[in-house]
């Protein structure tokens, strides 16, 4: 058993390589796309262009062996706004959020540093509707998320927060960290909630970011939305306890 997991790490780093090859090129090609795409046709043009490029960025993961499932029951509005609520694994978990959502247009609270500097990713967050909060700075990161609760409300899209704040390492979810939470709920009134649970795309990390893991089957279970009644107290544990559930490790 130890020689098979040794030897199936030995194939990953060549695996691996090819991967973060086509994931760069992809970066790249689809960064002056946008650019385009934004500033001569606008807004549609460059959404549309941010979901193809999500798109493309599962299918260079499909070369490590990783599969999506897409489980989704539900008959989810796309006249409503919609606050996308789920626990977070890696940033592996983005591309089939938005790729499957992108009827509702999906946008992000993000950490500023990935607001620079990462062809395609930078420049769809600073100009694509999400925000880039600072960790470090409660009020600013507060302030942002107020902004796009906003925005979600006035032009009928959806926001994707992770409230854990950080990636599981190993899957267990982490305790909520209910401020942002509450803040763009309450500035989203009319926003339906929608829990998710992701499951193993920590999986893709375990060896840390290099060589990545093979052959994962990462799981997105979309829950039955919940109306917005403004009470964040009962809310929010409730949302929490959905999406555990829904954890397996």
């Amino acid at each position: 058993m130890v020689f098979y997991f040794c030897l199936v790490k030995l194939i990953s780093y060549p695996i691996t390589a090819i991967y973060f090859f086509c994931f760069g090129l992809t970066l790249v090609v689809f960064h002056p796309i946008q650019w385009t795409c934004l500033k001569v046709f606008g807004y549609d043009a460059h959404k549309r262009s941010v979901s193809i490029l999500n798109w493309f960025l599962m299918r260079c993961l499909n070369i490590l062996g990783t599969r999506f499932t897409f489980r989704n029951k539900h008959n989810i509005p796309i006249d409503k706004p919609l606050i996308i609520i789920s626990n977070h694994q890696s940033m592996y978990d983005i591309p089939p959020l938005i790729w499957n959502l992108r009827k509702h247009h999906p946008k992000f609270v993000s950490k500023k540093e990935l607001g620079k500097g990462i062809p395609s990713i930078s420049f769809n967050l600073k100009y694509g509707g999400s925000v880039l909060i600072n960790r470090k700075d409660a009020k600013q990161s507060l302030r942002e998320i107020a902004k796009l609760g906003k925005y979600i409300e006035e032009n009928t899209r959806s926001a994707v927060i992770f409230p854990e704040g950080t990636r599981s390492r190993n899957g267990l979810p982490k305790p909520f960290k209910t401020k942002g939470l509450e803040t763009i709920i309450e500035n989203a009134p009319s926003a339906l909630l929608l829990p998710i649970s992701i499951n193993n795309s920590w999986k893709l990390l375990r060896y840390g970011k290099f060589p990545m893991g093979l052959g994962n089957h990462l799981t997105f279970d979309v829950h039955e939305p919940i109306v917005n009644s403004g009470n964040t107290e009962e809310l929010i544990p409730r949302i929490e306890q959905i999406i555990t559930s829904g954890i397996k490790v």
